[in-house]
């Protein structure tokens, strides 16, 4: 393992707070994030200054190199002068492609501040505008790098007037995201001015930036940039303004050091008692706290085993110390603490509160874990994902000797990235990987080659959710035995509901009185909102008990819920997962022994209630529709809106730039899949563009009946679905409600 110079020096300063930030640096795709990294390490002395800009040192994997976009969160630590101190700048490089935003999540949980670096000439573009939300909504405080500055000089031969007024425009841009996104008490501290030195302008690529006080220190215009430029004296320039000074100057002066952030990023994400010890510990980033750390990111160590990254906001990790996962609720000891230095973990003898450490030893320890020394210590908010997965293929291994390896390549990419979701299909037996888009299954794909499984894919398949459109009957269940009935009824959630619930804003972890305010906001009565039994995040759904006097109810309430997570995994219409249900069971009666109430008795009894009320409900299907931005010369914005016509999208505007436009609208994931051959096409190949996941939307009612005519065709099963007559039990009756 290699030895950087700096290590001891770093591990001298990282108990003094007030001399520590932890930053990430974010933004578009290719705007340039990547390269700035390069620049800021080459400073830092851990790259040579000769490769920088171009090594793509924290871009350590090969699938990055070779697609030129960053992947993975790579972490790093390094030492920065500023007013006579030495402070430690702990670093997270974050993936710019839609597709791995859910990186981008968890690296924002463990940082105070943020770099958006927006590339001059294509300006503000959405995967600026989707992180700087998910910054602001992690109350990370934003600042701006406006790179690629070069190119307005040498491409748009623009004036030092025209670049100005450009560079004017980002700014007023990116402060109407702060005035859009931000909460109340941020949106004016948090805007970024010129005068105020929280924006600095540049080029990461020829490795020179400064922010407006330093270059009135040297007396430097954009006129005289030009000039640089015309005579071809970048050394000149990058001597005179390195790239590294201009940013890591602006972080040391507008983000907060982890003992004033805590105090304010505490509360959105940790809903403990503020007051209590572990509380009052992390508000004051305390060093001789009890441990209270937060996992942010989990990956997989071939020798080491699972590497756990993320925050410690209060007491010292120490090797052979042991710990409470209290979301998991075992108990464990850490074997060995480090920090990142690019690609690699430095050991170290400890970590304090306020820094970024690296911990090994906990055993199946994932992304979203409060490990502490407390055994009861409220465990921190989940993370919230902007974005899920819609689009799935089907994997087998090429030779069969190789299933075990594809067992376990994909627990490892499961475990280390949350938004990939693995599962096998029951009938077939396929492995099915469901990711973000077609590029994340791709990169997923050659991970596992990496691995030296070949591996078969089936083309790419849509995945949708079932609902139901009206309240169902009253529906009657009976178990196989006879001794048992159920009723209940289905009915759909408001969308606002199902977006809160599927976002984690409430969960079983609510506290009820909180549940039942919103709950009640919402049109419930008091005593559903306080009968609530089981929430699905992952879907959008609630199962509430509205039973009066039933016996037996509480020893049978587990299988009962086990039934609706059964359901909600794979709804009768097409088998797909269901979305925006409330279930509410209404009366039930068991038998007083006890063997003739069991699982295998109960559960199928109240599934097969819930799959004949969806039924009797009007059922349709939600498909997944995604926001796109399209980035085209003028002369083609008809041919751009043909396209979106044609594919059942719809432009929602049109923003007219001076050297292109951008077409901002929404299209089904289902007319994707040829999308790149279809406009490139209509374009003669000018066209750049990106999607990412909006929102789900019932499917047209003219193609719903062919629609899961085909789903269920694909998965072998009749093209018809069942009627909800079949799921009646004999002698029973449904009742309108």
């Amino acid at each position: 393992m290699p030895r950087y110079k700096q290590t001891q020096e770093i591990l001298k300063l990282i108990g003094n707070r007030e001399q520590v930030r932890n930053i990430g640096i974010i933004a578009h795709v290719d705007h340039g994030k990547t390269t700035l990294t390069d620049s800021l390490l080459a400073a830092s002395g851990l790259l040579s200054p000769t490769v920088a800009g171009e090594a793509r040192a924290l871009d350590y994997l090969e699938e990055e190199q070779k697609r030129g976009i960053t992947i993975k969160t790579a972490n790093i630590s390094l030492l920065h002068d500023y007013g006579g101190k030495s402070y430690v700048v702990n670093l997270i490089d974050t993936p710019g492609h839609v597709d791995f935003t859910g990186k981008v999540t968890r690296a924002l949980r463990a940082i105070d501040g943020a770099v958006v670096v927006v590339d001059a000439v294509e300006e503000i573009m959405v995967q600026t505008e989707t992180v700087t939300r998910q910054a602001l909504a992690e109350r990370v405080k934003p600042i701006l790098f406006i790179n690629k500055v070069d190119r307005l000089i040498t491409e748009l031969r623009l004036g030092p007037k025209d670049i100005q007024k450009k560079l004017a425009r980002i700014i007023d841009r990116f402060n109407k995201l702060i005035d859009i996104f931000a909460e109340d008490e941020y949106k004016s501290k948090w805007k970024v001015r010129p005068d105020l030195n929280n924006v600095a302008f540049g080029s990461a690529k020829d490795r020179w930036g400064f922010t407006l006080k330093q270059a009135m220190e040297k007396g430097m215009t954009f006129n005289d940039v030009l000039k640089f430029y015309e005579e071809g004296r970048l050394e000149e320039l990058k001597e005179l303004f390195p790239v590294h000074k201009a940013v890591l100057d602006m972080v040391i002066e507008h983000i907060p050091n982890p003992m004033e952030a805590q105090k304010y990023r505490l509360p959105k994400i940790w809903k403990g008692d503020l007051n209590s010890e572990v509380g009052q510990a992390m508000l004051n980033c305390d060093v001789d706290g009890p441990v209270a750390f937060m996992v942010t990111n989990v990956m997989v160590d071939e020798r080491a085993g699972l590497v756990a990254t993320g925050r410690l906001l209060s007491g010292t990790l120490k090797p052979g110390m042991e710990v409470y996962l209290i979301n998991k609720g075992t108990k464990d000891r850490i074997l060995q603490v480090g920090m990142y230095m690019g690609p690699y973990r430095e050991v170290v003898d400890y970590m304090v509160a306020g820094n970024i450490p690296a911990v090994l030893g906990l055993d199946g320890v994932t992304a979203g874990e409060t490990v502490s020394t407390l055994p009861d210590m409220v465990p921190f908010e989940s993370i919230k994902y902007i974005s899920e997965p819609v689009v799935t293929i089907a994997i087998e291994p090429k030779n069969t000797r190789d299933l075990p390896k594809l067992i376990n390549a994909l627990r490892k990419l499961a475990i280390e990235d949350p938004n990939l979701k693995v599962s096998i299909n029951e009938e077939t037996g396929e492995y099915l990987i469901s990711g973000m888009g077609t590029l994340h299954l791709e990169v997923s794909i050659h991970f596992l080659q990496d691995m030296g499984i070949e591996v078969v894919t089936s083309p790419p398949i849509v995945v949708y959710r079932e609902t139901i459109t009206k309240k169902s009957p009253l529906f009657p269940g009976k178990s196989p035995n006879k001794h048992n009935k159920v009723k209940l009824y289905l009915e759909k959630l408001p969308e606002e509901l199902i977006n809160l619930i599927s976002s984690g804003e409430i969960t079983d972890r609510t506290p009820r009185k909180d549940l039942q305010k919103i709950l009640m906001e919402y049109g419930w009565s008091a005593e559903e909102a306080r009968r609530v039994w089981a929430i699905d995040n992952e879907r959008g759904n609630i199962l509430v008990d509205m039973t009066k006097g039933v016996q037996y109810l509480q020893e049978s309430k587990q299988m009962i819920i086990s039934a609706f997570f059964d359901f909600v995994k794979e709804g009768a219409l097409a088998r797909e997962p269901v979305r925006g249900i409330k279930a509410v069971l209404v009366d039930a009666e068991f038998h007083e022994d006890p063997a003739h109430r069991t699982l295998a008795q109960v559960v199928p009894m109240v599934h097969r209630a819930l799959l004949g009320g969806e039924l009797a409900a009007e059922p349709s299907l939600y498909e997944p529709i995604m926001k796109i931005q399209v980035q085209v010369p003028a002369e083609f914005i008809g041919a751009v809106t043909s396209v979106l016509a044609g594919k059942r999208g719809q432009v929602t505007n049109i923003d007219q730039r001076e050297y292109y436009a951008v077409v901002n609208g929404y299209i089904p994931v289902s007319e994707t899949f040829d999308l790149a051959q279809v406009l490139r096409g209509a374009t003669q190949g000018r066209a750049f563009w990106q999607t990412q996941f909006s929102h789900w939307q019932l499917v047209p009612k003219a193609m719903l009946k062919q629609l899961v005519a085909e789903i269920r065709k694909r998965k072998g099963l009749p093209e018809n679905p069942p009627s909800y007559e079949e799921f009646i039990p004999p002698g029973e009756t449904i009742e309108v409600i």
